[in-house]
């Protein structure tokens, strides 16, 4: 749960529904709601925001009572060995594995602009480097996006006392809709599902394997487009009418002058200039084996790729065998779903079935 922890705002709420944010565990029996029950938290399946301490909180103890074993430590190199793989930790230990599966989630998936990519760490930053915002009060902050990140984090640096703006391609901004009751007609007609309404999004919860065998250029083009930036339904009074917001405009480049970033903003076919203390990229995440700084290069060599996120087998394994890709890196492959928590629960059972096979084999 490090990115929860650490990697998002505090003071931030989810914007997946309650019902669609459990961790996984075969029977079903750690739920978010059970334990919100148990230790007297408000709760509600949907229409009810859960905070980002409490899910934190949440996986804490999933992690604690039914995954007890887990070491807090780096891998800082992962290269092949003559049984399997040679894995060296942080702390200089070496440890051989017959498989590996990576799970890294976004961390070191995070996108920012070419045109400000450049800037010095002390002027430049991405959204999931933030949790305490406090110290960014009293100053001049720009940020960068147009998604749920980007709209929470405008938020609460106004609300922690920065002087903070939006920067936006978008010529305007998208927010969901507050759940309502629903007739029978309308939830057959648009089923729910863990990662929004509609018989599409049913598609890609209910068969990831499905996708899998759809048209390579749908498959990249669903990945690019479905559920695009769009913030949650109670962020919206908070926001509006409240924070500056420079629609349809982009970074074209940027530098450090006197100690402050001046942007140079292309909008609408004009072009802009705006001075500010520190910008932050809530621009999101691309899959990119290249990032993966622990691979080594015999590794990387060996590994197929689309748009350098990488090709995988039915059951999440990679052209390197042995070697197996879950969470984001999938999305490529099984679809949308892959970018939700609600995705583990296929990826669990397809992954475990398949190394009880091969390990009985």
């Amino acid at each position: 749960m490090e990115s929860w922890r650490t990697g998002m705002p505090a003071g931030m709420f989810l914007k997946s529904e309650a019902f669609a944010s459990d961790l996984y565990d075969p029977e079903g029996l750690f739920t978010l709601k059970l334990f919100c029950a148990h230790h007297g938290l408000p709760y509600a399946d949907t229409g009810f925001p859960v905070p980002l301490e409490a899910m934190a909180a949440y996986g804490l103890c999933f992690q604690q009572q039914l995954v007890p074993d887990v070491e807090t430590r780096t891998v800082v190199a992962l290269d092949r060995a003559s049984r399997g793989f040679l894995l060296q930790l942080d702390d200089g230990e070496t440890l051989i594995a017959r498989r590996v599966i990576i799970a890294v989630g976004s961390k070191y998936f995070q996108h920012v602009p070419s045109g400000i990519a450049h800037l010095p760490p002390e002027f430049l930053s991405h959204s999931c480097k933030h949790h305490d915002l406090s110290h960014f009060a009293g100053r001049d902050v720009t940020v960068v996006g147009g998604g749920a990140s980007a709209l929470d984090l405008v938020t609460l640096l106004r609300e922690a006392g920065a002087q903070v703006r939006l920067v936006a391609r978008r010529p305007s901004l998208v927010f969901l809709s507050k759940p309502a009751p629903r007739s029978l007609w309308n939830r057959i007609r648009y089923p729910m599902s863990g990662i929004g309404g509609g018989w599409r999004s049913r598609f890609f919860t209910d068969a990831p394997m499905l996708f899998r065998y759809l048209p390579q250029d749908i498959r990249l083009r669903t990945i690019r487009t479905y559920l695009g930036p769009a913030g949650a339904w109670f962020i919206k009074d908070r926001l509006v009418g409240r924070v500056p917001l420079l629609l349809s405009h982009a970074p074209k480049s940027a530098e450090v002058r006197d100690g402050r970033v001046r942007l140079h903003l292309n909008g609408g076919g004009a072009q802009c200039e705006l001075e500010t203390d520190h910008v932050v990229a809530a621009t999101g995440y691309r899959v990119d084996l290249r990032r993966l700084i622990f691979l080594s290069e015999k590794i990387r060599s060996g590994l197929r790729s689309i748009e350098n996120a990488p090709v995988l087998s039915q059951d999440f394994e990679s052209s390197v065998p042995g070697l197996y890709f879950v969470g984001l890196a999938s999305a490529h492959c099984f679809g949308p779903v892959m970018r939700f928590l609600f995705g583990a629960g296929y990826t669990a059972r397809r992954l475990s079935e398949h190394l009880s096979c091969v390990g009985a084999s």
